[in-house]
């Protein structure tokens, strides 16, 4: 059995998300005019989305599917933007260009833009605070506050006519924030099989998880999805989430881990398809 002796390497980092859609092409005219991601690969009702030559999302059609409301699964993914001044160029591209928001948010630890895609699947654009504000500091002081929007936005000499050329090469998948059946159940497979360290949890109803010290690289809450299930075919649904671990030995250890905890890993041609105890697609990967 896995203990909470496990760890998982420090240079862990988050990969693509696969998603599915309802209408490809509604997708990508979002995903490209208003979100700025570009289009990398598409074929056979599938397409790679993605900043620079990153990828860092993948659409694949399921013609007619309805929004995973209630069911386990994708609460938002996170893409990071390298400075600050992308952040504020990206919210004034938005207050432009009339893209409906959700929310912006303080965490202390970062900034946070939040919206919903044409599917309803959640998604947060952000920008870190430099580590040494925040680090040793996440369990205590991550919080959501208001966003001082005029400050941000005071990062651009001219914010209502600061272009906008679609977010740039080194934003990344920052963070993925799952909705689970049962916190503490996450908790055992997030930290004590996976080896993630245990960076915050709230009362119960969430819990965030890092690797190398980072505040979080995956977030679990139960606040739509206590005691619920994925979502079954029809859906417009998280498919699998990618963790890109440094290498493929420092990969397979952890799915010995998972194999021992009794999860039977799935070896595919682009890394090991594992599920936690939600049932949700993780897929631990290793650069080529």
């Amino acid at each position: 059995m896995a203990t909470a002796t496990a760890t998982i390497p420090a240079t862990t980092r988050m990969g693509a998300v696969h998603l599915t859609v309802a209408d490809l092409e509604r997708s990508l005219d979002y995903y490209r005019r208003r979100i700025g991601l570009g289009l990398l690969r598409r074929e056979d009702g599938e397409a790679s989305l993605g900043a620079g030559d990153t990828e860092l999302l993948r659409l694949v059609l399921e013609p007619g599917a309805r929004p995973a409301v209630g069911h386990t699964g994708l609460f938002h993914y996170a893409l990071r933007v390298p400075e600050r001044a992308d952040l504020a160029r990206w919210l004034a591209h938005a207050a432009r260009d009339h893209v409906p928001l959700l929310g912006m948010s303080d965490h202390f630890v970062s900034e946070a833009l939040y919206l919903a895609d044409p599917d309803g699947h959640g998604i947060e654009i952000y920008r870190d605070r430099p580590r040494e504000v925040w680090e040793g500091q996440v369990g205590a002081r991550m919080t959501t506050d208001p966003l001082d929007v005029a400050d941000l936005l005071g990062e651009l000499e001219e914010p209502a006519s600061a272009s906008f050329e679609g977010l740039p090469p080194g934003t990344d998948m920052g963070h993925v924030h799952l909705q689970v059946a049962d916190v503490a159940e996450a908790v055992s497979f997030y930290r004590d099989v996976l080896g993630f360290d245990l960076m915050a949890e709230l009362f119960g109803s969430a819990a965030f998880f890092g690797a190398g010290g980072y505040h979080h690289h995956v977030g679990a809450n139960v606040w739509h999805s206590r005691g619920a299930s994925p979502a079954p075919p029809g859906f417009a649904a998280l498919q699998l989430a990618t963790i890109t671990l440094p290498d493929a030995a420092k990969r397979d250890r952890v799915v010995a881990r998972v194999a021992d905890a009794g999860r039977e890993p799935e070896t595919r041609p682009d890394g090991v398809l594992v599920r936690d105890p939600s049932g949700i697609g993780l897929l631990l990967a290793a650069p080529a």
